[in-house]
């Protein structure tokens, strides 16, 4: 006969069992960073009759787990009025008339089946940002999903640099039987003699952007690590991400990089500043030493603007534009109903979306970037933990990045920074709702 165990001790198993989390929003959200940023962009899963990657079906499976989770009151999602989940809603019912007027009427089969496409990526995206904003519950969970970011993307960097530095593809190697690449294409590019890379994501002013998003996220968890060595694995993924950035060769990457570097250096005290950009010139320095000519590339891309192919083909096609946002000023022509080779080509997301989901469609996505960003520096302002405060700045200083690539390419039509867009997004809905204190729950809810 088998002893029972002493009063107030607990098995083995059922004590490592114990201490299990029980997974929720921020798992979903980190399986689905890991996938978008780790999974080359250009595979896709095989058999299905849309295109969809390991990324898109995460986020599917999130929205339809924050709806579900709407019903209830004991599964941890929050319930109440948030800004960003407002926003998130109009921007949503904005593309749904866009879907409703083009397809109210003729659409050729090529354009329709697109614009179902881009519907159902559009509910993916919302679902996922909804899915942070209120399941990501706690700073604790919030850090852990931010921090799942910024280790992935370093990741990409390293990728970024094997392309970079010895023209080695290692996306190549990510072959998986259930996935099947789009295309073929290159992930290097040339510019001036050095490679422009790619990574894991579609294109290199697609990567470079990615990492200037990510670069503040990882800068603030280096300033508050805890420890010298969990400081010197924050600030080694701030290395690389930088890097990374350097190794795009983009202009709109480093433009990106300007408008964070605006907002955090207005919002960080004067030391810091000061520490910050005696790092930017050290780093620059290094930089100017191990890839010569690098630097002088970068200089060049702004010195000579108005001799730049690349820019005089960005602007060349406002005429056209202009006479198609005409024919449907308000809602558009339907979203992705306008693509190449078909049509003329937009590198301008403002301009496309004025085209595809007309005025509407434009001012309720400036809006939904703008509302984040309130949302998280509403965040710094109300939180009394130092941490909370400058996560807040940095998740707002990370927001201006789409915005203002927005400007420069057509960022909606690749993934990973459209993706990383609105997990920002409702990342800072749930920084909001971390330094608010709870509303209680009314009685109707609870009966």
């Amino acid at each position: 006969m088998t002893a029972a165990p002493a009063a107030g001790r607990t098995a083995p198993p059922l004590a490592a069992f114990a201490r299990l989390r029980r997974a929720d929003g921020a798992t979903v959200a980190c399986l689905f960073a890991v996938a978008l940023l780790l999974v080359p962009a250009r595979m896709v899963f095989r058999y299905l009759p849309l295109s969809l990657t390991p990324a898109n079906v995460i986020s599917l499976v999130a929205g339809l787990g924050w709806l579900l989770a709407q019903f209830t009151t004991t599964l941890g999602m929050a319930k109440g009025r948030n800004p960003v989940r407002i926003a998130l809603f109009c921007y949503v019912a904005a593309m749904l008339a866009t879907y409703g007027h083009a397809t109210a009427g003729y659409l050729p089969a090529d354009e329709l089946n697109l614009a179902d496409h881009a519907l159902v990526l559009i509910v993916a995206m919302v679902g996922l940002a909804l899915l942070v904003c209120d399941g990501v519950r706690g700073r604790d969970r919030l850090d852990f999903l931010l921090k799942t970011v910024v280790a992935a993307g370093a990741v990409v960097a390293v990728i970024g640099a094997c392309q970079f530095l010895f023209d080695l593809d290692l996306t190549r190697l990510l072959r998986l039987p259930i996935l099947e690449f789009t295309s073929e294409d290159a992930a290097v590019l040339e510019r001036e003699e050095l490679r422009r890379v790619a990574a894991t994501t579609g294109h290199p002013i697609e990567f470079g952007v990615v990492c200037a998003m990510l670069l503040p996220i990882a800068a603030h968890y280096g300033f508050h690590a805890r420890g010298r060595a969990a400081a010197a694995g924050w600030w080694g993924c701030t290395l690389l991400i930088a890097m990374g950035l350097m190794f795009s060769v983009s202009r709109s990457a480093m433009l990106g990089l300007a408008g964070v570097a605006v907002v955090l250096l207005l919002g960080w005290p004067a030391r810091r500043r000061l520490r910050a950009l005696a790092a930017a010139g050290g780093f620059l320095v290094a930089v100017w030493l191990l890839v010569p000519g690098l630097l002088g590339t970068f200089y060049g891309l702004f010195a000579n603007l108005g001799a730049d192919d690349s820019i005089r083909y960005r602007t060349h096609d406002y005429a056209v534009a202009a006479e198609e946002i005409a024919r449907h000023p308000w809602l558009g022509r339907g979203v992705a109903t306008w693509y190449a080779p078909k049509h003329q080509v937009f590198d301008n997301q403002y301009i496309l979306s004025a085209v595809e989901s007309g005025l509407i469609g434009v001012a309720v996505i400036v809006a939904m970037f703008l509302t984040a960003g309130y949302a998280a520096l509403r965040s710094r302002r109300l939180a009394a933990d130092p941490a909370a405060r400058d996560l807040g700045l940095s998740l707002a200083a990370a927001l201006t990045v789409p915005l203002i690539g927005m400007a420069t390419f057509d960022l909606f039509s690749f993934a990973a920074a459209t993706g990383l867009s609105f997990l920002f997004i409702g990342a800072a809905g749930a920084l909001l709702r971390s330094v608010r204190p709870p509303r209680p729950v009314s009685p109707e809810m609870t009966g």
